[in-house]
């Protein structure tokens, strides 16, 4: 009976021997998967620094831009669409883009535009270049301004918007359209971000 208890005893030794192992071996495991994520973690907190230090990178925009109050609008280019694809490409002629802009900055009322560059705080210069891809259609076409302090003639912005071509004349006009009122809402947007930046304190 004595040498049964004995060896009851053994056993019971042998096992709590292994439950402890096992357990510890368990508390290693767990100790090591947390220590793994933090350092996972660690890795990742100047990753997520950089990446919101480079979203809220913004490079300024010119004051100028937003401080000006009048502007002179410059006619800086515009072919002829005949002899592209045998028919009328836009309405307007070549002096579409030119006239349509002037209208836009004179129907927004932002700046007052005035008659010489020289009386004016930016020029503005509107140009239209058009592409033939060698194709019948689409005949690709594109705007551009380019806003320039007068003084320095240095460019301060510039937007360049393609117009797409269509099988109706009616069609290449809203197209032509749509990317002049996109390069308007562009320069809008952009004065207002300027306007604000101007008005910051110590700017």
């Amino acid at each position: 009976m004595a040498r049964i208890l004995e060896m009851k005893q053994g056993q019971d030794a042998d096992s709590w021997t292994r439950i402890n192992h096992t357990e510890g071996a368990i508390v290693r495991i767990i100790k090591l998967q947390a220590l793994m994520v933090m350092v996972a973690i660690l890795g990742l907190v100047p990753a997520l620094r950089a990446q919101k230090a480079k979203e809220g990178l913004f490079a300024p925009v010119p004051p100028q831009i937003g401080a000006a109050q009048r502007v002179f609008i410059s006619n800086t280019g515009g072919e002829s669409f005949e002899g592209v694809i045998d028919q009328t490409v836009f309405n307007g002629g070549p002096d579409r883009p030119y006239n349509q802009f002037y209208a836009a900055m004179k129907s927004w009322g932002r700046y007052e535009v005035v008659a010489s560059p020289a009386d004016a705080d930016l020029v503005l210069e509107i140009s239209w270049v058009l592409s033939d891809t060698g194709l019948r259609l689409p005949v690709l076409g594109q705007l551009r301004l380019v806003v320039v302090e007068p003084k320095t003639h240095v460019i301060l912005w510039n937007f360049t918007e393609h117009v797409r071509g269509a099988i109706l004349l009616g069609n290449r006009d809203k197209n032509f359209d749509q990317a002049m009122n996109t390069v308007v809402n562009r320069l809008k947007n952009l004065v207002t971000v300027a306007a604000g930046t101007a008005k910051q304190p110590g700017k």
